[in-house]
């Protein structure tokens, strides 16, 4: 038996034969055969553990991340500053278990974590009620649209274009094998086309999804919008950025129904992939409808306060058929994270974070447009994420940023085949007056040379 295989040929012979197989080839006939790779991986042979070790490092020193580079690229996932703290406090062992606590009001820090964690998600949020998270923002949201059809027992929903991509198509896998219908309302020049909206939505429409600041990073105007859904007795589904919730009008004082988001910018790494952070909040008069667990405050027999499971309407806890959602655990250890942040940085932390990613994006916006070789898609107010238009191709434009040590903005055309030669740009509170100038020089330089 191989060091590293723990089954042996003959137990793979075996465990084949008991599955009716006949090489392990056959485990993976579900795969297209356009889709298999077809030889073997371009590996080395057997190394010993420090030969590998060594060999790992030597790999690893062709990566660069942002702490090498300067990252101008969001569309959902952004390089914000993580102070110290959070990762210190995170990383203590009584906060890594390996899954939820099954007698969980014995592990009364878990418990007061996920609370300081919900409480400040409705603070933050202006909502009364906060589950304690889910997987990521895109989950969060299909679970936001599955709440909003029990809820009205209505099978479509409309979800605005400018809601990220990625979101939407997460949304879409949810509802591909139900009979509810997803219908998407084209942008306006990047914003809610509020007369498409006006046409579209009926006595089915369960709900309107609409993100804010939307994908373009465009702050929605949502005062028509709110009542026109509401009108209708349909639901409003907001998806947010958690940073700028601190200086601009809350989705609780906008009249939101649902607001999902994800938890990423709050104190959590830039992780491909994952593990992310879905936080949701709602009001208190739909919080029997919301997905996953509520953690309660409560007073022991002594009087002295404690935490307990208040609302869990999970999975397991139900017969699968009642079920009106398939979220069975939670991230506890991001939502920790990002509790964890909210509290190092203070209300009036996270408000100068977000000050610092306003004025440092429209400082980037004004002097790339000044080099008169840019123009805005968009003529609209932003928060920490524009669009801008150029003669180029917008990947051949990353690629001169690159070799120049910069990560450039998302090619809004891999998504949006109307807006061609358009990339969307983040600038947070991290970036420097001299990277953002950097930035201006590298790209206005480019333009000339791409030419």
């Amino acid at each position: 038996m191989h060091k590293y295989i723990p089954a042996s040929k003959v137990q793979q012979s075996e465990m084949l034969k008991s599955v009716n197989a006949k090489s392990i080839d056959d485990l993976f006939v579900d795969i297209p055969e356009d889709v298999r790779l077809k030889r073997k991986l371009n590996v080395a042979g057997p190394l010993s553990e420090a030969e590998l070790i060594k060999s790992i490092k030597e790999l690893a020193k062709d990566i660069k991340t942002t702490d090498d580079l300067i990252c101008f690229l969001g569309a959902g996932v952004y390089d914000h500053f993580i102070p110290s703290v959070v990762k210190h406090i995170v990383s203590k062992p009584e906060f890594y278990t390996a899954y939820t606590p099954y007698q969980p009001e014995i592990s009364q820090g878990t418990l007061q974590a996920i609370y300081e964690y919900q409480t400040m998600i409705c603070n933050l949020t202006g909502m009364d009620v906060s589950n304690a998270s889910m997987y990521d923002g895109a989950t969060a949201l299909s679970e936001a649209a599955k709440m909003a059809f029990s809820i009205t027992n209505r099978k479509k929903v409309l979800v605005s274009s400018s809601v990220n991509p990625e979101a939407k198509k997460v949304l879409r896998t949810y509802m591909r094998f139900s009979d509810i219908e997803i219908v998407e309302i084209d942008d306006k020049e990047g914003t809610i086309d509020v007369e498409l909206l006006k046409s579209s939505i009926d006595s089915n429409t369960a709900a309107f999804i609409v993100q804010n600041p939307n994908f373009f990073g465009i702050i929605e105007d949502l005062d028509d919008v709110e009542k026109l859904v509401h009108k209708n007795g349909s639901l409003l589904i907001m998806y947010v950025e958690p940073i700028s919730l601190s200086i601009l009008k809350t989705p609780g004082e906008i009249g939101a129904d649902i607001v999902v988001g994800d938890g990423q910018p709050l104190g959590n790494n830039l992780n491909f992939g994952g593990p992310h952070l879905g936080f949701f909040a709602t009001t208190q008069k739909l919080m029997r409808k919301l997905p996953g667990r509520i953690i309660g405050e409560t007073n022991d027999v002594d009087g002295k306060r404690g935490f307990v499971l208040t609302l869990q309407a999970r999975e397991q806890h139900i017969r699968r058929e009642k079920a009106t959602s398939n979220i069975c655990t939670n991230h506890s250890l991001n939502a920790l994270t990002a509790a964890v942040y909210m509290a190092a940085l203070g209300k009036h932390g996270i408000k100068e974070v977000a000050l610092q990613c306003y004025k440092k994006s429209h400082y980037a916006y004004n002097e790339l447009l000044k080099t008169g070789k840019f123009k805005p898609l968009f003529e609209k107010p932003f928060f920490m994420e524009f669009a801008i238009e150029c003669e180029n191709n917008v990947d051949d434009l990353n690629e001169v940023l690159l070799s120049n040590g910069i990560i450039g903005g998302y090619n809004l055309e891999k998504e949006y085949k109307k807006y061609k030669n358009s990339m969307l740009i983040c600038v947070t509170e991290k970036r420097t007056k001299g990277e953002i100038d950097k930035l201006v020089d590298v790209m206005g330089g480019a333009i000339d040379e791409l030419r």
